[in-house]
């Protein structure tokens, strides 16, 4: 199997030293198998990072799909509110409420 890292490291070499069986290891790399918690620990251990970093490759990942996915029912459904930064800007009394909302918004 052709090397996957810079590192050079191989699919079979990453399997091994993270204790994952390799067909998991292939099956993620090919698209066919989602990062689960296990394998984020397990990389993020292996590389030095987060298992944070991992899920959110996944996530991304999975949002990528299901945008391209579901785009055109998304765009059926109605807004029931308005979003949250127009919501702020409307806030005409100061409160600490409205301030808050404005701290956490920006």
């Amino acid at each position: 199997m052709a090397r996957l890292f810079p590192m050079g490291i191989t699919a079979y070499r990453l399997a091994k030293d993270t204790g994952m069986p390799p067909t998991r290891v292939s099956q993620i790399l090919k698209g066919r198998r989602r990062i689960t918690a296990d394998t984020a620990l397990r990389l993020s251990r292996y590389f030095g990072n987060s298992a944070e970093f991992w899920l959110g490759i996944q996530n991304e990942h999975d949002l990528r799909d299901q945008q391209d996915e579901l785009s055109e029912e998304r765009d059926r459904i109605p807004r029931a509110v308005q979003p949250v930064r127009t919501q702020a800007k409307q806030c005409a009394d100061p409160c600490a409420d409205c301030d808050s909302l404005n701290m956490n918004i920006g």
